[in-house]
């Protein structure tokens, strides 16, 4: 088995050690058959920047150690000529897997949906994969933007007897669009009357995804009955990030119906607040969960940065999802598989912070480290006040102006990763509470504007941030942050806010990077438990 070589420019940060796939595109169709995870993703064999895309294909037994195969579809026919763009995989009745893709027949980027099959099923990894002569299997139609007109979804079957796709596009320069398509036998596709759901004001709608989850409990399921909650997702062509709605789903009129008080905009929920985007889940039944899978890209801009390193994004730690109790959000969590990577431990509990104090955690590698920390606090009365005029804000520009370094009340407390000593370099993930007029406000940031110190205009340094909805009345709030050289997956209260941060520090890199944790508030912070692990490498084969 082999591993990862190590990046060229670790002065970078280096490459990701146990993330999965650099230099790769959006991860698109992830699929459990036969006892083996398939990973088909968007990949340039050519070079680290986008174009001359392929599907890639990855297989796994464990959704951490993978072999790397020959691509599954290239451009190889007149419907996909000039692109294979993204799509899904679905096992149909007889347990038979298919892949329905985005084909470019022309320089116009005409798009249109393809479908292929595996060439030989007895083979455990599918290597091979045909596109049979009657694609494409769906044409837009004069109604249809068709160069906006692509990513369908994993298939499901109606009570009817009849499978439904969706697909994004928009309409009129501004309404994104979930398309409809449905067929008795997969191949003849007709399109319903009316979208699965639309919504002024967001634009084009991609990679969307569409799915059930249980109203209890978190199990995955795979069912599509009126009885359950739906999650609509779509990734957003024009912000370069994700929202997601949780509703209703009219079995019988095909519609899907956001519950109230579930955002339909920009400002909607987000599976993650940062780097994350083209995100697709897939129900695992040898577990009984289901699993979302995202993408983060490069933030450093230049693409002779990556053509130096070699490599340019990639599939971030798979998750488990689910509903919170609540109802009224998504539950994310790394999936367990990961803790076989944990290696060295170490443990702190009841360590006090007041004011400006900070801990180091030594004893693990804080360049490569996965790490679970508890904070409390005796009080709730220093919160400071939640400026009426941040109303209409994202969280990360409130994030933008209550930064790691800005004193406050009950907050800023957390982990300073990826830091020098001094902490020149480091990016902070820290939670910071507000007093509303009727409630508290929970801050959860991950800042990397002081992640590097390499000059670069161009460089993505942002605040990322989202609101965290959680009960203080114990008066605790937990992190847990998996960091891995230039990726920093950060899972606030459980997994309720998630966010993503790709950082390039020059000085905190490899065995020269530290770990903090930190209070930056005049309330004191208690760390009743924190325990952190040394992080082991994936093994990738070729």
């Amino acid at each position: 088995m082999g591993c990862w070589p190590k990046s060229t420019l670790g002065r970078r940060g280096g490459l990701p050690y146990f993330q999965q796939w650099a230099r790769s595109m959006p991860s698109k169709a992830p699929m459990y058959f036969n006892g083996v995870y398939h990973l088909f993703y968007q990949y340039n064999p050519n070079g680290s920047v986008w174009g001359n895309i392929v599907w890639a294909h990855s297989v796994s037994k464990d959704l951490i150690n993978w072999i790397n195969l020959e691509p599954a579809i290239y451009p190889s026919k007149p419907f996909d000529q000039f692109g294979t763009w993204s799509g899904s995989a679905t096992i149909l009745p007889g347990n038979k897997p298919v892949i329905l893709y985005t084909g470019i027949v022309d320089a116009n980027q005409t798009q249109v949906q393809n479908y292929a099959i595996p060439a030989n099923l007895s083979d455990p990894y599918l290597r091979e994969w045909i596109k049979p002569d009657n694609n494409p299997l769906i044409v837009a139609d004069d109604s249809i933007n068709k160069t906006k007109f692509r990513d369908p979804t994993t298939a499901w079957m109606g009570k009817d007897g009849h499978w439904r796709i969706v697909m994004g596009s928009l309409r009129k320069h501004s309404r994104g669009l979930a398309i409809m398509y449905r067929s008795k036998d997969f191949m003849k596709w007709v399109k319903a009357k009316h979208p699965l759901h639309s919504t002024n004001g967001t634009g084009n709608w991609e990679c969307p995804d569409f799915f059930p989850v249980a109203l209890k409990g978190t199990n995955g399921i795979d069912q599509y009955g009126e009885e359950y909650k739906y999650v609509l997702k779509n990734s957003m062509d024009l912000t370069r990030f994700e929202y997601y709605t949780l509703g209703k789903y009219d079995t019988k009129k095909d519609r899907y119906v956001p519950d109230v008080g579930s955002i339909d905009s920009w400002k909607g929920l987000r599976f993650d607040y940062g780097n994350f985007y083209a995100s697709k889940t897939f129900y695992d039944t040898s577990k009984n969960r289901r699993v979302i899978w995202g993408w983060s890209n490069e933030s450093d801009i230049f693409p002779e940065d990556d053509n130096a390193k070699g490599w340019a994004g990639i599939q971030l730690i798979p998750r488990k999802v689910w509903l919170d109790p609540s109802g009224k959000q998504l539950i994310q969590w790394p999936v367990e598989e990961l803790e076989t990577l944990r290696t060295q431990k170490v443990q702190l509990s009841n360590k006090k912070l007041n004011n400006g104090e900070k801990i180091e955690v030594t004893g693990i590698t804080p360049a490569q480290a996965d790490v679970e920390v508890t904070f409390s606090f005796a009080s709730l009365d220093k919160a400071e006040s939640f400026d009426s005029s941040w109303t209409d804000m994202y969280a990360q520009d409130v994030c933008g102006l209550k930064g790691a370094d800005v004193q406050g009340g009950l907050g800023p407390f957390g982990l300073a990763t990826l830091a020098t000593e001094n902490l020149e370099e480091n990016t902070p993930v820290f939670f910071r509470v507000f007093k509303a007029q009727q409630n508290y406000k929970v801050l959860l940031c991950s800042d990397a504007k002081r992640s590097t110190l390499k000059f670069n205009e161009t460089m993505y340094k942002v605040s990322f941030a989202g609101f965290v909805d959680v009960d203080l009345a114990d008066k605790k709030l937990s992190l847990r942050s998996l960091i891995d050289n230039s990726v920093i997956e950060s899972f606030g209260a459980g997994g309720k806010t998630c966010i993503t941060s790709r950082v390039y520090p020059t000085l905190a890199i490899n065995e020269k990077a530290h770990l903090f944790a930190f209070n930056n508030g005049t309330e004191p912070i208690t760390i009743e438990t924190l325990d952190a692990w040394s992080m082991g490498k994936a093994k990738i084969q070729y």
